[in-house]
């Protein structure tokens, strides 16, 4: 198993925490970057978006590729992957970018195909928006000038969305055959694409029945093209304390949204478009990326029990949120990881 957390670019998780003592700043996303090759983490994702969707528009939230970059630079043996949106990025460029990121970094780069999802952002920041199909059609031609681009020089192609001609991209990225592609996504059209053009398919929190259908479907589909197994992670926000008590308090902390006038004021919107039970949507609202419904709360011997269960159903990579980070991420690791290595 390996264990790789969401960079905290948005200064937290919580929506009903106004502070978590996480800033989305350069000094704390480099300390908490270099902190985690020592407590025995693999990856860190560098989530896109440019506005920040937890702790409401008006706050900040770092670009993904710049903080990859110096990322790169300070850091000796995660994996970085960096979500991109192919909407908000020519594919020749990108890929020029990513090449010389891959390069800075020593090969540890990879991607997590995004895409997109937010209309006003897109409106915001003078990107087109497509509806989904259009979304994930054009994913597809993106995908292909990016992987052909680190492939091969001299590269033409001419489809419905991007034009490249005779192009040429040197150096080509460390990374052989290339770089890495992550990408999530439910729909027809997003497991169609992730089972053709990726290597690695990402989900949302879920419970180990539910994660274990889903792999079992898009290995199913790989099956079919000959093509060979994925990697497969999934979302998870982490809780580990020495007594259940200790568990559900801090559960009531987080999920409480009548915390902040803000967060209820959110919450109470999001609530009036789902038809889940108060209880669920609370608890999805609360933490992004459904990631309670993955259950990785509880004390120790609860958390490696759940492990074990993902890691039965075909989980590689667990993707985790916890607040606040250094410190959450700290006790993981001296409970967790360390104890199941």
């Amino acid at each position: 198993m390996r264990y790789g957390y969401w960079m905290p670019v948005f200064g937290g998780w919580l929506r009903n925490v106004e502070d978590e003592n996480m800033r989305a700043d350069w000094d704390y996303v480099k300390t908490l970057a270099q902190r985690s090759e020592d407590l025995g983490y693999d990856l860190s994702l560098i989530a896109e978006l440019n506005l920040n969707d937890i702790k409401g528009e008006e706050a900040p939230s770092l670009d993904a590729w710049s903080t990859a970059a110096a990322l790169a630079a300070v850091t000796k043996k995660i994996e970085l992957m960096v979500a991109v949106r192919p909407t908000f990025h020519s594919p020749a460029l990108l890929a020029k970018q990513a090449a010389n990121i891959d390069h800075i970094s020593g090969g540890r780069l990879s991607l997590n195909v995004v895409s997109s999802w937010w209309q006003d952002e897109a409106k915001k920041y003078g990107v087109h928006f497509e509806q989904h199909d259009d979304r994930y059609a054009r994913t597809a031609e993106w995908l292909h000038v990016v992987d052909n681009l680190w492939k091969q020089d001299h590269f033409t192609f001419e489809g419905k969305f991007y034009k490249v001609t005779d192009s040429i991209l040197q150096p080509k990225p460390v990374s052989r055959p290339r770089p890495f592609l992550y990408a999530g996504g439910e729909s027809e059209a997003a497991k169609n694409l992730i089972a053709t053009q990726c290597d690695g398919y990402v989900m949302h929190g879920d419970d180990p029945a539910a994660i274990g259908r889903r792999i079992q479907d898009l290995s199913e589909r790989r099956e079919k093209l000959g093509l060979p197994r994925m990697k497969f992670g999934v979302a998870a926000y982490s809780i580990v304390r020495n007594t259940e008590q200790e568990v559900k308090k801090e559960l009531e902390r987080i999920t409480n949204v009548q915390g902040s006038a803000a967060g209820y004021k959110n919450y109470q919107q999001w609530l009036a478009g789902t038809q889940l039970e108060n209880q669920v949507s609370l608890q999805d609202y609360s933490v992004s990326n459904r990631g309670l419904r993955s259950g990785l709360t509880g004390t120790p011997d609860q958390v490696a029990e759940r492990i074990a269960a993902f890691e039965a159903v075909g989980v590689d990579l667990f993707l985790l949120q916890c607040s606040p980070q250094l410190e959450e991420m700290e006790r993981f690791s001296e409970a967790v990881i360390q104890v199941l290595a």
